[in-house]
């Protein structure tokens, strides 16, 4: 997509965001982040605004690149950054040490002013941020043990502890960042203005979109399962009241893969997306107290309340599903199969049929249409799809409807759908009344890219920093050395 020179900073900008954040994801991938004694910072502060300026004598620290307010970048961590980006087939062509080194350090100032504004993270969001991390890496590495292999680490719990400390550091960077442009707006007038300056021959081309709506038919669990697992949790309730230890039973026993492995704990606050039932009964409880069995669309639970913390919780919690028979899932296919003959015969259409019978909640009232994660729209931009997805639906034609495809929860739960592209808009170059929404998204990101360049420049002469003699030719975007 061709974008205006302004445009096009701003995408090369946040691509590099992302990479940087993909990469402090590993373990590999991460600065260093050592704190400067505070003691050793007052001196050095006292003794200079102007880190480029000062003539005070000082102790070289040997592999320190840069300092930015409380965060030290060592020359290892430019190291890292390199070799984790070539691991994960990132083409590093033209990116030079200078460039990773004013990344990093743009991403410590975020993080320093972070916590000079008391930006609080909660360590129920970390905690919840590092689980999704280990347990997404591990499924693609292929097991705990190769992925402490792949980033050298000797157990879990040390793997466990950087990553922490990293997350914390992605949380406040991001959240300091959205602080900065949380209050930049833009008119339609803007909008227009911003089209009307780039030159025709630059103007974006709107890639390949498509919707796509889908119908769910999950397998219910007879009565005899579920009061099997209604049982087996009642028990585990008991054994932990009679003094047996709920983390060891949540080890053995959940099926919750995040939390299990830590013995099913979580630390939660209300504003967390989990299932309402959850977050009602978690709130209700009082400390040491373990819940009676309850169900979500996820399975059966109960939970113990290990600390109450104001609006925080830790809890330990042990989901169990109902085992769904063969019988139960080929009914499935059968219902979903009959479903879609009826549609094929124009007895209903693929949206009714969505409203009435899929058992997918989040879509089933939009008549099925899956919402794209990335923008909060309906489109998907053919060639940013997920490839399973895409596999799926790149035969269909016109009004035609998937096949039966068997589909997979997270927690393992097998079901059926049908898929179907509602709508297919092809390549063109943009224009300002079709293309109106995409159009204001570029221009707001430029309005906001002005915005975060001023915050950077005020911040910068506002906040302690040096740069390594050896780093102090890089030509970098950011007046870091204060000239």
């Amino acid at each position: 997509m061709q974008l205006s020179e302004n445009s096009l900073k701003f995408t090369i900008k946040m691509k590099k965001s992302i990479y940087l954040l993909v990469m402090l994801v590993g373990i590999g991938m991460q600065a260093q982040d050592k704190m400067v004694s505070e003691s050793s910072m007052m001196k050095s502060k006292a003794k200079a605004n102007d880190s480029t300026k000062t003539t005070s004598k000082r102790i070289k620290i040997d592999g320190v690149a840069a300092v930015v307010g409380d965060y030290v970048i060592l020359e290892s961590d430019i190291d890292k950054t390199f070799l984790d980006l070539r691991q994960q087939g990132v083409s590093v062509e033209g990116l030079t040490r200078c460039n990773l080194l004013g990344r990093l350090m743009e991403d410590k100032l975020y993080a320093h002013q972070a916590v000079q504004d008391s930006i609080v993270i909660s360590q129920g969001e970390i905690r919840d941020r590092v689980n999704k991390s280990i347990e997404y890496f591990s499924q693609q590495l292929g097991g705990m043990d190769k992925l402490l292999k792949f980033y050298a680490m000797d157990d879990e719990a040390s793997l466990r502890e950087r990553l922490t400390k990293v997350t914390k550091e992605q949380f406040l960077t991001q959240r300091m960042q959205s602080q900065v442009v949380s209050d930049v707006e833009i008119t339609p007038e803007e909008v227009r203005q911003f089209f009307d300056k780039i030159p025709e021959d630059q103007r974006p081309r709107i890639g390949v979109e498509l919707e796509v709506a889908q119908i769910i038919i999950a397998p219910k669990p007879s009565k005899e399962a579920v009061k099997k697992v209604i049982d087996k949790l009642k028990s585990i309730k008991a054994d932990v009241e009679g003094g047996a230890s709920f983390g060891t039973k949540a080890i053995l026993y959940s099926k919750d893969r995040a939390s299990g492995r830590q013995g099913g704990f979580m630390s939660i606050t209300k504003r967390m997306a989990l299932a309402k039932e959850f977050k009602d009964m978690a709130f209700t409880l009082q400390e040491g107290e373990v819940s009676d069995p309850f169900e979500t669309e996820f399975g059966w639970h109960i939970v113990q309340i290990d600390k109450v913390r104001g609006q925080e919780r830790d809890v330990r919690h042990i989901l169990l599903i109902p085992e769904i028979s063969n019988k139960k899932l080929d009914d499935a296919r059968k219902q979903i199969d009959t479903l879609r003959q009826r549609i094929v015969a124009e007895e209903l259409t693929f949206d009714e049929a969505a409203r009435s019978f899929s058992d997918d909640k989040e879509t089933r009232n939009n008549g099925g249409k899956l919402i794209n994660p990335a923008t909060l729209g309906t489109h998907f931009e053919l060639t940013k799809m997920d490839p399973e997805q895409y596999s799926q639906i790149q035969g269909l034609k016109g009004d035609e409807i998937s096949i039966p495809l068997i589909d997979e929860t997270r927690t393992g739960q097998k079901r059926y759908k049908l898929l179907k592209v509602t709508n297919r808009y092809e390549d063109h170059v943009a224009d300002y009344s079709k293309d109106y929404i995409k159009i204001k998204s570029l221009a707001l990101k430029e309005k906001q890219l002005k915005e975060v360049e001023k915050w950077i420049t005020e911040k910068i002469n506002d906040t302690y920093i040096n740069v390594n003699t050896g780093n102090r030719d890089c030509e970098f975007h950011n007046n870091w050395l204060k000239k």
